[in-house]
């Protein structure tokens, strides 16, 4: 059966949950389509009170399409069986939120599944009527279909009613592999679970559409609720200061939208301090005119309006501000539900970075948020604001704003909102809306770009990111943003691993690289600091995207020209031939002549004009005459003009093509290494737009089931298991990876038996850890052609492995050709390869990237030199082909000094099978390919090891907020 399904109580724990033990780690906080949030969790016991009130609030239709048949009320015998399950045969998850200001929780969905046989299951679903259309029922499918991968299944199959158009729906849109058939008037549901391609894509655009929601509804809010300590708190307390500075913002410039202020005294003279409640207007109705016309709130209620108490404002309300100690931000938040608030703003400290404590208080807040349908912004947050037409806000601790813009900034503490729009500010750069997400509990940068890539106001978008807590959906989202709008970002300390106080970031051993190659992935630009960041975005808001890497030079002397140049080609860039100097006291005919000259069609795709004069006073000549030819060509241009940075009057033309639109700035930069700098990040980013990123595709011959089922069944819990060779080359061979075969021995007898049954020639390897592929210390004898040979070199490394690492041979080991039986064998037989070049892939489970694979070289002057590429899955086929090519030693693989040109194909068809396999199983801790001899024709694998342990990535194929 197929349809919808049953409510919560209060939370009663995790120890009240049945026969089998709760699984905590399935809760989860989501946004749902609206962009209001719920809680996902799996039933207990102790909500059979709320499954019943779920089900008798249901309409008689929803009944019958849930159960076939109209039940007024579930029997306590139905109750005990839907409420008490064992969360492995069978599961149900539900979505509940808060009611009223106690602490009930309603069911408003439920997702289940009893298993049919070890790999399928019945599943069934039910929603609220009240809460249809909000996208519970494909959030709860993503939820379930995770837990049930999780427990072995492999497909769901529903009977479903034709007439429950609905729940066909969500089957057929998921994106699953979806067969059906109708027998006897019932529609029988088949849905492969396994990812697909389009499963993905799905979830991606419908987390997108979402998280965009959410964001519009905080970017948007007409009524905004700030909530201060109240009169007893000290004077000169952080909370006192944020919650007076943001309604002196008000008082001064409520934007386009009102304020309702409680625990904040009025200033004195303030004409009404104790405003009426006004009626509550309808939730998503637009205020009167006369609400927002004024400051002093003439002709109808003010636009800032004061209450006594938080039980007193009348509602509804979009934002909420909160200036509290975490214990009074929490109960506020809680009273905040009955308003209709959309998202809490938390400007106090004091949260995860007091210590265990704390952390408790942050959970506590976002789970009273959460269940409540409201994201949170913070703790410790400067706030935001936004110059939208129509929707100006500040809700920040900024008393004075950028101008309004086209470009959308994102940072984290409030230190560093200070220097961004400080910086902003004294360039004149225009910022389109702003959001510091402090601690980030909640909404953080992949929130805004998911907002910012349908936002028409923003073109550019700047990250500050102290930290990143989930770097695979950051770069899935930026990719996609990217290829549309340019994406400019610091991190902090360049690796992006620092972990401020107060931020709930997994640790990572990934090699400081990752991140930078992930962002190159990403089409992210990956600025130096804030000033470089800075000098990137006015760039790109203010001219176009450049054309080619071509550079005109225009300064004011022949030596100015010489040390741009030298900065130009470290940026990997190229002078025109066109470039020249104007002499500072040249006449304004030979400054146009010389300006048109460097402008002229095909001249360069970027002018960068240079005007130092050294003894005369600078006139406007130069810059004016740069800036009208900038407007008539569309040419990117910019200047370091001496006295200007940022945008400047001087160096700003009408725009030809809409003479009545905003002038033309070509923006202005200290330096010209500045300048040249910005130019070069910009134009590495326009060519990667117009590149083609490839495709993901899925290499043929993939048993990704036979795959699973071989590594769950080697897993040991957390502990980390060591694949046998045996179960190494199954593993490899699921994913179409030949494991060439070896054999270990003992003796020279023995070897010489195994030269014979895997054939001639054959290569003598040391199983010792520190010999290992090293031919250098003896561990390794190549091409042995004979019986004869081989028993010599068997004698040769066991006299060295005697003399080096004694151990090895085992207790009583002489050199008669006879070790002791008991032990590992301490040598390895296998077959020759053709010549070729010793690669070596890699892939590591990290705790923060997730799958990190690597590749480069063999040999220590590689590993020493750090010459190795990375890759973050899922990786396209162009991916694939950077990896190969972009590690110093590569043209090795191209024919260097003659040799033959190496089968890159073959090695680039491991590096994409070894990827998936990594995306497929985050219970892969490392693997390790090793050699991987690339001949003329085919790529052998020689040997291999993998180490596997329990599963513990961040971004999985469900949808769920930090919490």
């Amino acid at each position: 059966m197929s349809g919808h399904d049953v409510p919560a109580e209060p939370d009663a724990g995790p120890h009240d949950a049945g026969q089998g033990e709760y699984p905590v780690e399935w809760e989860a906080d989501v946004v749902l389509r609206d962009g209001s949030t719920t809680h996902v969790r799996p039933i207990r016991p102790s909500d059979a009170p709320a499954l019943q009130r779920f089900h008798m609030g249901q309409s008689e239709r929803s009944t019958y399409l849930r159960f076939f048949a109209n039940i007024e009320r579930l029997s306590d015998r139905d109750l005990a069986r839907f409420t008490v399950v064992d969360h492995d045969e069978r599961v149900a998850l539900v979505a509940v939120k808060r009611v009223g200001e106690g602490s009930r929780e309603d069911i408003i969905g439920v997702a289940r599944f009893d298993k049919v046989t070890p790999h399928e299951a019945e599943v069934a679903f039910n929603i609220a009527d009240a809460e249809q259309g909000r996208g519970l029922g494909s959030v709860l499918l993503e939820h379930l279909a995770v837990a049930a991968r999780e427990r072995g299944v492999r497909r769901f199959s529903a009977e479903v009613l034709p007439q429950n158009g609905k729940m066909l729906a969500v089957f057929q849109e998921a994106g699953y592999a979806t067969s059906q058939h109708v027998d006897d008037g019932i529609v029988a549901v088949s849905v492969d679970l396994d990812p697909t391609e389009r499963s993905r894509a799905v979830m991606a655009d419908r987390e997108h559409r979402a998280e965009a929601r959410s964001m519009h509804g905080l970017l948007t809010a007409r009524r905004v609720l700030l909530v201060g300590p109240g009169p007893t708190a000290e004077p000169g307390t952080a909370s006192r200061l944020m919650a007076e500075r943001v309604l002196a913002n008000a008082l001064t410039d409520p934007g386009d939208g009102t304020f309702d202020v409680v625990g904040v005294a009025p200033p004195a003279g303030f004409d009404d301090p104790s405003a009426e409640p006004a009626e509550p207007a309808e939730r998503g109705a637009e205020p009167d005119s006369a609400d927002s016309a004024d400051d002093d709130g003439a002709a109808g209620s003010p636009a800032v309006r004061f209450f006594a108490r938080l039980a007193d404002v009348p509602g509804p309300v979009d934002l909420a501000l909160l200036a509290l100690p975490p214990h009074e931000a929490i109960a506020a938040t809680a009273e905040l539900e009955r308003l209709g608030v959309r998202a809490v703003v938390v400007l106090s400290a004091g949260y995860a970075e007091t210590g265990p404590e704390g952390v408790a208080l942050r959970r506590e807040l976002l789970r009273t948020a959460h269940a409540a349908g409201m994201r949170v912004v913070g703790p410790a947050t400067y706030g935001l604001f936004t110059t939208h037409v129509e929707h100006r806000l500040n809700a920040s601790l900024a008393e004075v704003l950028p101008p309004a813009g086209s470009i959308g900034i994102f940072c984290q503490s409030a230190p560093t909102a200070v220097t961004l729009l400080a910086t902003a500010l004294r360039r004149g750069i225009g910022v389109s809306s702003f959001v510091s997400a402090g601690h980030r509990a909640d909404v953080s940068g992949n929130d805004l770009m998911q907002f910012w890539q349908d936002d028409p106001e923003t073109s550019v978008v700047c990250l500050y990111l102290e930290s990143i807590g989930n770097p695979r959906k950051f770069s899935r989202i930026a990719r996609r943003l990217a290829s549309v709008k340019p994406v400019v970002v610091v991190t902090a300390g360049r690796s992006g691993q620092v972990v401020p106080p107060g931020h709930a970031v997994r640790s990572t051993r990934a090699p400081r690289r990752t991140l930078d190659e992930m962002l190159r992935q990403s089409g992210v630009i990956h600025a130096e600091n804030t000033h470089h960041l800075v000098d990137i975005a006015q760039l790109l808001a203010y001219q176009p995207l450049p054309s080619g890497r071509r550079i005109g030079l225009l300064t004011s002397s022949a030596a100015l020209t010489a040390l741009v140049a030298e900065a130009v080609g470290s940026a990997g860039l190229v002078v025109s031939d066109r470039s020249g100097f104007v002499a500072e006291d040249a006449d304004d005919d030979e400054v146009e002549a010389a300006v048109a000259a460097i402008f002229a069609p095909d001249a360069c795709d970027v002018v960068v004009a240079v005007h130092v004069p050294t003894v005369r006073p600078r006139g406007e000549a130069f810059s004016r005459a740069v800036a009208r030819a900038a407007a008539a060509s569309g040419r990117t241009t910019v200047a370091s003009v001496l006295g200007m940075h940022g945008l400047a009057e001087e160096l700003s033309a009408p725009d030809p093509t809409n003479p009545d639109g905003p002038p033309v700035h070509v923006p202005a930069y200290s330096t010209p290494e500045d300048a040249v700098a910005a130019v070069g990040a910009v134009v590495g980013y326009a060519r990667w737009r117009e590149a083609d990123h490839g495709t993901v595709e899925r290499p043929t011959g993939v048993d990704s089931d036979g795959a699973r089922a071989l590594v769950e069944g080697a897993l040991v819990g957390d502990t980390v298991v060591d694949l046998d060779p045996q179960d190494v080359g199954r593993l490899l061979a699921a994913y179409g990876i030949e494991l060439w075969p070896s054999r270990r021995v003992r003796t020279a007898d023995e070897a010489v038996a195994a030269a014979h049954e895997i054939g001639w020639p054959v290569a003598l390897k040391s199983t010792a850890e520190s010999l290992r592929h090293r031919a250098d210390l003896g561990g390794v004898r190549l091409d042995i052609g004979d019986e004869d040979e081989l028993r010599d070199d068997v004698e040769q490394m066991r006299e060295t492995l005697a003399a080096v690492l004694p151990g090895v041979l085992g207790p009583g080991a002489g050199t008669d050709g006879h070790g002791e039986q008991g032990g590992p064998a301490p040598f390895e037989v296998q077959r020759m390869s053709d010549a070729g070049v010793a690669c070596v892939v890699r892939s590591t489970e990290d705790q923060l990237f997730g799958p990190v694979v690597s590749f480069g070289l063999a040999g220590d002057a590689v590993d020493l030199l750090g010459d190795v590429s990375y890759g973050v899955p899922p990786l396209t086929d162009v991916d694939v082909a950077t990896m190969v090519r972009s590690i110093r030693a590569a043209p090795r693989l191209f024919g260097y000094m003659g040799a033959p040109v190496a089968d890159t194909a073959a090695l680039e068809d491991l590096i994409a099978r070894v990827s998936l396999m990594a995306d497929e199983l985050p219970e892969l801790r490392s693997v390790e390919i090793y050699p991987v001899v690339v001949a003329e024709h085919g790529a052998a694998v020689l040997g291999a090891r993998v180490q596997v342990a329990g599963a513990q990535r961040a971004d999985t194929l469900r949808r769920a907020l930090p919490g």
